[in-house]
C-alpha cells in the first residue's frame, strides 16, 4: 500500500513538473516574457549611455522596476501576446479578441492615463515644495509615475511584434 502511495506521489510530482515545463516552453509565455525583458534591457542600455552616473542598485531598479521611458516594456509584452495569439489561434478566435482588447487598454493607459498622472504628480510636487519653502510647511512628495510618449509605445509594439513572429516562425 505504501509503495502504491509513493508511486502516486511521484507521478503527481512528475506531472506537476511536466506541466511547469510545458508552461515555461509555451511560445505565448516566451514571447511575452522575452519582449518585456528585451525592452527593459534596451531601457537600461539607454539609461547607462546618459551622462548621469548611476550605481548598480539604480541600474537594477531601472531594469526590473522602473516604468516609463524608451521603449515601453508593457507595450512590448502585450503586443507580443496579441500577435502570438493571432498566429496560434487565428484572428477569429475568442482568445485573440480578448487579448486584442486587453492590449488596447494597456496601450491607451501607457500613453494617456499614466503620462497624465506623471505630469500631475510633478506639478503637485513643485507646488508642494514652493508652499513648503514659503510657509515652512512639511510636504511629503507624491510618487511621480512616468508614463510613455507615443513613440515609446510604438517602438515597444514593434519589439513585441517581431519577437512573437520569431517565436512562431523560427
Amino acid at each position: 500500500m505504501l509503495a502504491l502511495d509513493n508511486r502516486k506521489l511521484m507521478n503527481s510530482a512528475n506531472g506537476n513538473f511536466g506541466t511547469l515545463m510545458s508552461f515555461l516552453q509555451n511560445p505565448l509565455f516566451l514571447s511575452g516574457l522575452t519582449s518585456f525583458v528585451f525592452a527593459q534591457f534596451i531601457k537600461l542600455a539607454i539609461a547607462t549611455t546618459k551622462k548621469v552616473r548611476r550605481n548598480r542598485k539604480e541600474l537594477l531598479e531601472a531594469l526590473f522596476w522602473r516604468t516609463g521611458g524608451m521603449p515601453s516594456s508593457h507595450a512590448a509584452a502585450v503586443s507580443a501576446l496579441t500577435v502570438s495569439m493571432a498566429i496560434q489561434e487565428g484572428i477569429n478566435s475568442d482568445l485573440f479578441i480578448i487579448t486584442l482588447f486587453f492590449s488596447m487598454i494597456v496601450l491607451r493607459d501607457a500613453v494617456g492615463v499614466r503620462h497624465s498622472s506623471g505630469i500631475q504628480a510633478k506639478t503637485l510636487n513643485t507646488l508642494g515644495n514652493i508652499l513648503s519653502e514659503r510657509f515652512n510647511i512639511e510636504y511629503h512628495p507624491v510618487k511621480e509615475v512616468q508614463g510613455h510618449k507615443p513613440i515609446e509605445v510604438i517602438v515597444g509594439c514593434f519589439i513585441g511584434f517581431f519577437i512573437a513572429a520569431a517565436y512562431a516562425y523560427l
